[in-house]
């Protein structure tokens, strides 16, 4: 070789290192995930919005890589041992099937989590002011508040007589928890009330078991795959002209009657900055668990009218937004 094509191509070398050292020490986020990128994008979009709170920004100076189970629960656990091997800086898991996957499958890296269970309930943390061990993160009123869409739905149509539950039987701690709740509290309505499992994948089925059972309201259980085809359940409910409650606004905005629960979007920005601020080197378990305190009332008058049902006054009155 000779002279000058070598001292260029140490000249090359050189400049390539500090590129390579600069890629070495940028964290990697793994984001692990229950159903994909397309049909939580505006979730995505908070979560680097936290990120960005704390001073992080995806190539800038924090790498993501992201693992999604595509609606199957199943797939969780092998996911979450892929991002340990690659020993990835921090979890970031948007479930509590991925919380649950990364819990069992590292107790070193640092994992943040959100969840509408409670945390503590589902051995994710031993307390909540002080989670202990390598997971904290953000947890939302879901399961607790299905009685109380149990009986908004009643209020709404009070002299039906048989109401639907939804659940998801792959996230059994979570169907297990809503179920036994709503079977109380529909019991003490004097409703008779039929549990049906499917996954977003029976969505059609068990809309035509409904139909069978002459059920005459829903209400679906909080699920991340339910939120991911909250148009897709709105229009069923539509096209079955079933009144139906969710937890989340998604439902309502994609066409839905009711929704009841506290801001999924702002649950994920919290996690975006909890990642952060491990990043910059706080440790988990010193982190409190972040808990929504807040539940809003959130109501279609399209979808109430469209369904034939006058909207009672007094539950109007309570709604915290009517979209028209």
């Amino acid at each position: 070789m000779r002279r000058r094509e070598f001292i260029a191509l140490l000249g090359g070398v050189a400049a390539a290192w500090p590129l390579a050292a600069r890629a070495q020490q940028m964290p990697v986020v793994g984001f692990l995930g229950t159903s994909s990128a397309d049909s939580v994008s505006n979730l995505l979009r908070a979560f680097h919005q936290g990120l960005a709170e704390t001073g992080f920004t995806e190539g800038r100076n924090v790498a993501l890589e992201y693992r999604w189970a595509e609606g199957k629960n199943e797939r969780m656990p092998a996911l979450a041992n892929d991002l340990v091997s690659r020993n990835v800086t921090v979890i970031a898991a948007s479930t509590t099937p991925a919380a649950q996957a990364a819990k069992a499958a590292t107790a070193v890296i640092p994992t943040v989590f959100v969840t509408g269970t409670d945390p503590v309930a589902a051995k994710l943390v031993t307390g909540l002011s002080q989670p202990g061990g390598n997971l904290t993160g953000v947890t939302f009123l879901g399961v607790e508040l299905t009685p109380k869409r149990l009986e908004l739905l009643r209020e709404l149509v009070p002299m039906a007589k048989a109401i639907a539950l939804l659940v998801n039987p792959t996230s059994p701690t979570q169907a297990d928890a809503v179920t036994t709740d709503a079977l109380d509290v529909a019991r003490a309505l004097g409703l008779r009330l039929h549990v049906l499992r499917a996954t977003e994948r029976e969505l059609d089925t068990v809309f035509e078991t409904m139909v069978q059972l002459q059920v005459e309201g829903l209400v679906i259980g909080p699920d991340a795959n339910f939120t991911t085809r909250s148009k897709q359940i709105a229009s069923l409910t539509l096209r079955h002209r079933l009144p139906a409650i969710y937890q989340w606004r998604e439902f309502v905005t994609g066409g839905g009657l009711m929704s009841y629960g506290s801001s999924i979007t702002d649950s994920w920005r919290l996690m975006g900055t909890y990642t952060g601020r491990i990043l910059k080197g706080e440790k988990p378990g010193t982190l409190p668990v972040q808990q929504a305190t807040k539940a809003e009332l959130i109501v279609n008058l399209k979808t109430a009218k469209a369904l034939g049902i006058n909207m009672p006054l007094p539950l109007l009155g309570r709604a915290d937004e009517v979209i028209e």
